[in-house]
């Protein structure tokens, strides 16, 4: 009996210990007389035979408190059995970060001689477990944002079709008592409420959209929704949950609706603007008259046919060029457009025929011009009526003055004809004489000498016909400006080489002033190089001794209050010189400092030209008559 006795308390304390092992639980004894504190199964908290009081540094601060009167209860007899939870440090090193675990604690007090001698407890560790609840609390309170934020309504329905959850919109969309829920709603079921109790099947719903007006005058709803239904089952096709979204699209249909109606009205007004625009362009054209504006941003004028249709633009460097007497003093302001357009002006002159280009006639025309302001007092530009005035300016002396332009354009075509016939038969005399003569000489030296001379006239003559085209080009506004990128001190050595053979007087030196070893711009290197090949080719004509010096540099200038690079290219000599006289028209096409030396009065012109065209600036620099000269442009990069 005793053995089997023995044998039933082994086979007890092993199903304990089977127990303890499973559940992961510590047992731990704290003898109350010694104070000491050692375990009775497992390794709990650290080592054996220790005082109570060194649990107190293991503890969590804000759980001391509790865990003391848990220990104090059990000690003076209060509670015979208790239970805590509390925080302990896996990680009291005194080194690196705590390591906090959640710890259940369940204590018996045993008594002797009636109070407690000592204390049984045992320690579960609820770290994961306290772990896995926090998460899945997160994720049930992300999900519930997610679902009670949404931008849209939605609802849940359980299987048999009674509201279980709506989120804000929802609750909005439908009216509902509270927050809490609705009396209506949780009354009414999903399937009994139109338009599901004909769409969706009780025994096997499937998804369900539309977009229609909903009406529920028990919550005062009369609303345009976007309704969709989506039955939610498990892995075994159990139905769990009916989900129902709504998004109101009332004010998306009554905006729609109210496009239509504008799209209706825009309709018929851009009807009424076109039938305007035609009667007013046909009062236009009857009267001679046209509209115009300025921008001073977009620096331009723009002149319309009715109110919207641009027919002619120009910039306003251009405008001022069209005025006939440059000398008028409103003329003269137009130069400073910001100042000048700052009150209303009235102009009566004349101009020459660039906005209605139907005819070649100067023209008397009569300019009413107003100035336009932002919100903020900013000068934007003018606008205005330009009308024609020439028939009642004219009158009884329309033929003479018809009579006298005819004669002078007529002299004109003579003396431009003549000058080219002029300058076009000296190079061919030349290149055919001196073709007969090649023939019958016989000395290499003389041939070569004679082979020279007709190669000089037919670049001559070549120059001469590139001019006469270029100056044509211009005339039709066919020029354009195509930059590239070049290394212009190396095409600036080849150019200067190029050109070294045109410089054959004996005493005259051809020098050259390239101050870098490489210069990378962009800019139209054809068009530079054209210019400055007129600029040589003049000062050859008139530079007999001394010297020619062609040169460049980067120059920094002021362009419109802003600081702009700029390539300046310049071509010195100590030829005759320009006339302060001849130094204002000394860039317009066909005119020329002294008619004797041969050419077209052309090359300054096109320079000017392709230099506007660039917005740069050209001039000349001389003192006057044998004081020598520098032909010069500067060209914005």
């Amino acid at each position: 009996m005793e053995r089997m006795s023995s044998q039933n308390i082994f086979d007890e304390q092993q199903a304990m210990t089977m127990a303890l092992d499973i559940s992961g639980n510590h047992v731990m004894c704290l003898d109350l007389e010694q104070n000491r504190l050692f375990d009775l199964y497992g390794k709990a908290l650290f080592g054996n035979n220790v005082g109570i009081e060194v649990c107190y540094h293991y503890i969590h601060p804000d759980d001391s408190e509790r865990f003391r009167t848990f220990i104090e209860r059990l000690s003076n007899g209060t509670d015979q059995e208790a239970e805590c939870r509390y925080r302990w440090n896996y990680n009291y090193t005194g080194h690196g970060e705590p390591d906090w675990h959640d710890l259940y604690n369940h204590a018996i007090a045993e008594y002797e001689g009636g109070k407690p001698v000592s204390i049984i407890a045992t320690i579960t560790d609820e770290t994961d477990t306290k772990r896995k609840e926090r998460e899945i609390e997160q994720l049930k309170e992300r999900y519930r944002n997610i679902f009670e934020d949404s931008i849209i309504g939605l609802s849940f329905y359980s299987p048999e079709g009674w509201l279980l959850d709506a989120n804000r919109i929802m609750r909005q969309i439908c009216h509902f008592d509270s927050d809490e829920g609705d009396e209506f709603f949780s009354k009414m079921n999903l399937f009994e409420m139109a338009p599901f109790n004909e769409v969706l099947d009780r025994e096997h719903p499937e998804d369900y959209w539309a977009c229609s007006l909903s009406i529920i005058p028990e919550r005062s709803m009369r609303v345009y929704l976007e309704i969709s239904v989506h039955p939610i089952y498990d892995e075994n096709g159990q139905l769990m949950y009916i989900a129902v979204s709504a998004y109101d699209v009332t004010g998306e249909r009554d905006m729609y609706q109210k496009v239509k109606e504008n799209d209706v009205h825009m309709q018929q007004l851009n009807e009424t603007i076109k039938n305007k625009e035609a009667e007013l362009r046909y009062m236009l054209e009857a009267s001679k008259m046209q509209t115009w504006r300025i921008s001073l941003d977009r620096n331009i004028i723009e002149f319309y046919s009715g109110l919207n249709t641009v027919v002619r633009s120009f910039d306003l460097k251009q405008m001022q060029k069209i005025f006939v007497n440059q000398e008028e003093d409103i003329v003269k302001a137009l130069s400073n457009p910001a100042e000048t357009l700052k009150e209303p002006l009235v102009y009566i002159g004349q101009m020459y025929p660039t906005v209605t280009q139907s005819t070649n006639e100067l023209q008397w025309v009569q300019i009413n011009c107003i100035p336009e302001y932002d919100e903020n007092g900013r000068l934007l530009g003018a606008f205005g009526v330009w009308r024609n005035i020439s028939d009642l300016m004219r009158k009884q002396d329309q033929l003479r003055s018809e009579t006298q332009r005819a004669r002078e354009s007529g002299e004109m075509k003579s003396l431009f004809l003549a000058n080219m016939t002029h300058e076009i038969r000296t190079p061919i005399n030349a290149i055919v004489g001196f073709s007969e003569v090649l023939t019958s000489l016989t000395s290499s030296e003389e041939k070569q000498e004679v082979v020279k001379i007709i190669k000089n006239n037919c670049d001559m003559l070549l120059r001469l016909i590139d001019d006469i085209l270029t100056a044509s080009s211009l005339e039709t506004g066919q020029v354009s400006i195509e930059p590239v990128e070049v290394d212009f001190a190396k095409t600036f050595n080849e150019l200067f080489e190029s050109l070294r053979p045109r410089v054959q007087e004996a005493d005259v030196a051809f020098l050259r002033d390239n101050p870098y070893d490489s210069l990378p711009i962009r800019i139209d290197a054809g068009r530079v190089s054209q210019a400055i090949i007129n600029f040589v080719t003049n000062a050859v004509k008139y530079t007999h001794q001394g010297h020619i010096k062609l040169g460049y540099r980067m120059e920094t200038r002021a362009v419109d209050g802003e600081e702009r690079k700029g390539l300046y290219v310049y071509c010195e000599d100590t030829g005759e010189g320009v006339s302060v006289e001849a130094q204002d028209r000394i860039f317009e096409r066909f005119y020329k400092v002294n008619d004797f030396i041969q050419g077209t009065g052309l090359g300054l012109s096109i320079c000017k030209a392709f230099v506007d065209a660039c917005h740069g600036e050209i001039g000349v620099i001389s003192e006057g008559k044998d004081q020598g000269s520098v032909f010069w442009m500067w060209l914005p990069l």
